[in-house]
């Protein structure tokens, strides 16, 4: 935190002097980086930090300033914004400070960091630590403004079912943490009906983040599993640790299959939106082209296209929106119509897809135009893998339908004619077309569809009535 007089200002010629600051985390996986203070620094030396700063006019030009002094990385390449939360007073007597605090969440592609004067040490925690440290005042405030909630999981439609599952578990992690470090519910003879009330809660938390996304089962069965590795003890304290390592399992889970689909992949391939395991696997093969569409609606091919230019080396790459340009760069961006006509001329060897779900029948559902891409695929005699965890597949018993989670038909069609617009996020494509799904554990055939459905359905009793 600089400690100049810019960007300070007297209220009103008497009173604490009040000075806008930012508090920036930076989140990895689900860990976020924490910052000693140095004796360098003119205030709350010693203690734990996030990434801060005043706020000198923009806040949102600070905390990307902050971020390039007091780590190394670079805000436009290294990170990426995810929220700013509302800010908030906080006022220090012995300071005569009345600090306005700016809190934001960025999404760091490393932990890789390089401190300055200002830092003695840093580390990469839970943010749930926060609790336990010796901090600058109201760490856990400022990380309150802007971590997951049952509503950023809800409505988040940028980011893939895997990594919301894991969202999913940091929102029951931190309230988990939050019940706990209310002195009830730990388990001591204390707890009485506060115990009680603390368990309540979180089931209606866990039940709030197990229906927030219908046509994502790996976020129902992730909270599951978590719910039942608690339910024995039912309190905040075993939840926490439950969903900590819950985390720890998921990331490592997602991780395994994009290891085994890298065996996999050539160096010529095609996906198709943003699927954090499917990204993980084209990175780690290291492929010599990779071909996007836009992936409407939304557009997620676009955010992952950029990821992919980022950490795949290439000499060129190119965004071919308009028309088929004969360079063949390393990655290349077109439109869903041109995308079958791409895929031919830059000879594709592979397409590889992630899973919202598989479905009981062996159907894989995940972003509309995958059947289409599959077709496609299959017709150019390339190679067809759908990459995902196991946790994927939806519980046994649940049915044949699913979630198609339609969008605005206005940004298709807005015109007077009596007419249907169809708009919808998923599809489902039979999983014949595919010649492997691969999971953490290897390739899922039928009867394995089966076995790890009845598995996610013994886990759900957790919440029998």
């Amino acid at each position: 935190m600089t400690d100049g007089e810019d960007g300070i200002r007297d209220r009103n010629g008497d009173g604490p002097t009040e000075t806008h600051v930012v508090t920036v985390f930076l989140r990895h996986d689900a860990d976020v980086l924490l910052l000693c203070r140095s004796d360098e620094v003119g205030s709350y030396r010693g203690r734990w930090g996030a990434v801060a700063g005043h706020a000198e006019g923009d806040p949102d030009a600070a905390a990307r300033r902050e971020i390039r002094e007091e780590t190394g990385l670079d805000p436009s390449a290294d990170v990426r914004f995810i929220r700013r939360g509302d800010r908030f007073a906080v006022v220090d007597a012995d300071l005569d400070r009345r600090w306005i605090v700016h809190p934001f969440l960025f999404a760091a592609g490393t932990r890789a960091v390089e401190t300055n004067y200002e830092t003695t040490a840093h580390e990469w925690v839970q943010p749930t630590a926060i609790l336990d440290r010796e901090t600058v005042p109201d760490l856990w405030r400022s990380y309150d403004r802007v971590r997951p909630t049952v509503e950023t999981v809800r409505d988040d439609r940028e980011h893939g079912s895997a990594a919301l599952s894991v969202r999913a578990l940091e929102v029951l992690r931190d309230e988990a943490a939050i019940a706990d470090d209310r002195g009830s519910g730990d388990g001591t003879a204390n707890d009485g009906a506060g115990d009680s009330q603390n368990w309540t809660d979180l089931i209606a938390t866990a039940r709030a983040l197990r229906d927030a996304r219908p046509a994502m089962p790996v976020v129902a069965n992730r909270v599951n599993r978590v719910m039942a590795d608690a339910s024995e003890r039912r309190t905040p304290a075993s939840l926490l640790r439950a969903a900590i390592e819950g985390i720890d399992r998921a990331l490592d889970a997602d991780e395994r299959a994009a290891a085994r689909a890298a065996t996999r992949l050539p160096d010529r391939v095609a996906t198709l939106s943003r699927s954090g395991t499917v990204l993980s696997a084209i990175s780690r093969s290291d492929p010599k082209f990779v071909l996007l569409p836009e992936s409407r609606p939304g557009r997620e091919g676009v955010t992952a296209v950029e990821r992919i230019a980022v950490e795949i080396e290439t000499d060129e790459t190119e965004i071919d929106e308009t028309e088929i340009d004969e360079t063949d760069a390393g990655v290349t961006l077109t439109t869903d119509a041109a995308f079958g006509e791409t895929f031919a001329d830059r000879d594709v060897e592979a397409l590889v897809v992630g899973a919202d779900a598989i479905l009981a029948d062996g159907r894989v559902v995940n972003k509309v135009g995958t059947r289409g891409a599959t077709a496609i695929a299959a017709a150019e005699g390339a190679d067809r893998y759908v990459v995902a965890a196991a946790d994927k597949v939806r519980p046994a018993d649940s049915g044949a339908e699913f979630d198609r989670e339609e969008r605005d038909p206005t940004t298709v069609y807005d015109g007077d004619a009596d007419l249907e617009v169809v708009n919808p996020t998923f599809g489902a494509t039979p999983t014949e077309r595919f010649d492997a799904v691969i999971t953490e554990d290897g390739t899922l055939d039928a009867a394995g569809v089966r076995e790890v459905a009845a598995a996610h359905r013994r886990r759900a009793g957790w919440d029998v009535k």
